[in-house]
């Protein structure tokens, strides 16, 4: 029993030392690192404590941080655990409930007053929200560790499904190019990562669907652009949308920029594992008024625009978020997204196609700085959506596409 109660009491005291300031995960690293008593059984418990506490401390303020995180390890667990047989039995008969009749068991304090069986209150920062989220079943999400997602690159369905099966590893098919596992699993070594798939989310790999002619009115698809197609992915960290492009529309006089020179340093290891050679790429600040580069000209036929935003469509991965992030943060965000639009899209050429990206659910980064890109370029909205995620144990993103 002490090694339960050990548990408990470490996670608190990590917790106790933890201020938001850095990624959960790479804080948890360094403790873990500084004290070596910790198997790796003893350290996936510890941080599966905390997580936990994490998902769902905004229910239970008034509790202490050890109720807080027995609380919490109730409500994320959907079977009978170990840790919950030894620290709380009673609790665990019942971890099959729904989390509304949990929250019952624990007298109802999970629920915002006059909304009792209507929806839980996880999400701090309800107000803020796109309409197209469905409030009690994203607030759900939380109490559940999304999938990895694995996106196959074309012709290489066989051979990675094949790997797949030889090292016994478990997974669901999701579409012809997507599969999913969780979140747990370590793939490499058993595929070519990158050449052969691609670790992608599932709403990420959705925003494709706004590159296919369907999406689109007759006659305007980007698929028949009729010259030489150039794509400017202005924002491209790690290139996931650039590999993802160039999967989908073939050959593409293809520019990258980032505002870090080592950000651009992974994508181009990426970009050479999966074989993408021909490409140009630049570091530029886009959030600069005065920003020039002889690299950016003004005949782009298409301009994709993943911005940098809250994340807050990705917060069951990063649940920490839902304790540390400011609401004014939103409008920041906001602020800094006009600001690279506004550098942006002057270099869409006449007939290009802009596509606005954020993994964001708050309406200020979504349907407002759509509504921002349509009326102050008189550009042509032509498919936006909320991509959700939190049904089918992915991310949430926005996308919105524009003609010029």
């Amino acid at each position: 029993m002490s090694r339960y109660h050990s548990y408990l009491n470490t996670a608190s005291s990590i917790l106790g030392k933890y201020k938001g300031e850095e990624p959960f995960a790479s804080f948890l690293k360094k403790c873990f690192a500084a004290d070596k008593k910790y198997g790796s059984k003893d350290r996936k418990h510890i941080a599966h404590f905390c997580y936990c506490y994490f998902r769902t401390a905004n229910l239970f303020k008034e509790d202490s941080t050890e109720e807080k995180l027995l609380k919490g390890l109730f409500l994320c667990s959907s079977e009978t655990n170990e840790l919950l047989q030894k620290l709380k039995p009673e609790w665990n008969s019942t971890t099959g409930l729904s989390a509304e009749e949990k929250c019952s068991m624990l007298n109802g304090q999970c629920l915002p007053a006059g909304q009792a069986g209507s929806t839980l209150n996880l999400f701090p920062f309800n107000d803020e929200l796109s309409n197209a989220v469905e409030l009690l079943q994203y607030s759900k999400s939380f109490l559940i560790q999304p999938d990895l997602f694995l996106r196959i690159r074309p012709g290489q369905r066989k051979t990675v499904l094949e790997k797949l099966q030889i090292a016994n590893c478990k997974f669901q098919i999701v579409s012809d190019d997507c599969i999913a596992f969780t979140n747990s699993t370590k793939l490499d070594g058993i595929i070519d990562l990158d050449r052969e798939a691609v670790i992608q989310d599932y709403s990420s790999q959705q925003t494709g669907e706004f590159f296919k002619s369907s999406t689109m009115p007759a006659g305007r698809q980007v698929l028949n652009i009729k010259s030489k197609i150039t794509l400017w992915d202005c924002c491209a960290a790690s290139g996931g949308k650039s590999i993802l492009a160039k999967d989908l529309l073939g050959e593409i006089d293809l520019t990258v920029s980032d505002i870090r020179e080592s950000i651009l340093a992974n994508l181009k290891k990426r970009f050479q594992q999966a074989d993408i050679k021909n490409y140009k790429s630049f570091v530029v600040d886009l959030a600069n008024e005065n920003v020039q580069h002889s690299l950016i000209n003004n005949q782009q036929s298409i301009i994709i625009a993943d911005v940098p935003c809250s994340g807050s469509g990705t917060w069951a991965r990063t649940p920490e978020q839902l304790v540390f992030f400011k609401k004014e943060e939103i409008e920041r965000y906001s602020l800094l997204q006009k600001k690279i639009i506004s550098n942006t899209i002057p270099h869409l050429a006449p007939g290009g196609y802009f596509l606005y990206i954020t993994c964001s659910v708050f309406k200020k980064e979504n349907e407002e700085n759509a509504e921002f890109i349509k009326n102050q370029f008189n550009l042509e909205l032509i498919k936006m959506e909320l991509i959700k995620g939190y049904d089918k144990k992915a991310d949430t993103m926005f996308a919105a596409l524009y003609r010029k």
